[in-house]
């Protein structure tokens, strides 16, 4: 694993599930993690909304601290690991999804090429390779206001665009990093790819 920085959180959880079509699930959720303090139009701190969230999808998830989450994901093209890290002070949650792509020294050159590319195509976060341990990231910072709470909505949102991304660009990066494409050759085939899928 991506070794990332801590830092400090507080606040109390509880959810807003207005228009969820998981509400059956957040509803045992509730009951389980706490019976009390829960109403469903209230939002909750970052990591034990995002904590909820995968919970109710039944998805894998660990809580490393009051403001720092990791979990995993199966993707269209492989399983990611995603990650939430609270900064309290700034009333910034980053959210990162790491697609397990490793680049090669070798690469590297022809990887920012294609992170150049592929930024131009992303609207919300953006990609870059982590200089721990080489590995591709996308990332995005969500700054959330003064009660620091993040809503069901922000949540669902935050995590489908993480891997919407991720789904949409895995494999221009497999083309460059294996398939010895250009990055431009590589990000118009992915493209092609998408578009057929859609």
């Amino acid at each position: 694993m991506v070794p990332l920085p801590n830092h400090t959180a507080s606040g109390h959880f509880s959810m807003n599930v207005d228009d969820d079509p998981h509400w059956p699930l957040w509803q045992s959720t509730m009951m389980r993690t706490q019976e009390s303090d829960h109403r469903p139009d209230d939002d909750a701190a970052p990591v034990e909304m995002l904590a909820a969230l995968f919970d109710a999808r039944q998805w894998q998830c660990e809580i490393v601290s009051d403001d720092e989450m990791v979990g995993e994901v199966q993707g269209s093209w492989a399983k990611y690991q995603l990650r939430a890290i609270w900064r309290e002070a700034d009333n910034v949650l980053q959210f990162l999804c790491l697609p397990d792509i490793r680049v090669a020294k070798e690469k590297k050159h022809s990887a920012f090429e294609l992170l150049s590319l592929v930024n131009e195509q992303v609207w919300l976060g953006h990609f870059d390779i982590w200089s721990q341990g080489d590995v591709l990231i996308y990332r995005h910072g969500v700054l959330l206001g003064d009660a620091g709470m993040l809503s069901i909505s922000q949540a669902q949102a935050l995590v489908e665009n993480a891997i919407d991304e991720c789904d949409r660009f895995y494999p221009a990066f497999q083309f460059v990093l294996w398939g010895d494409k250009s990055p431009r050759d590589a990000l118009d085939a992915a493209m092609v790819d998408a578009m057929g899928e859609a």
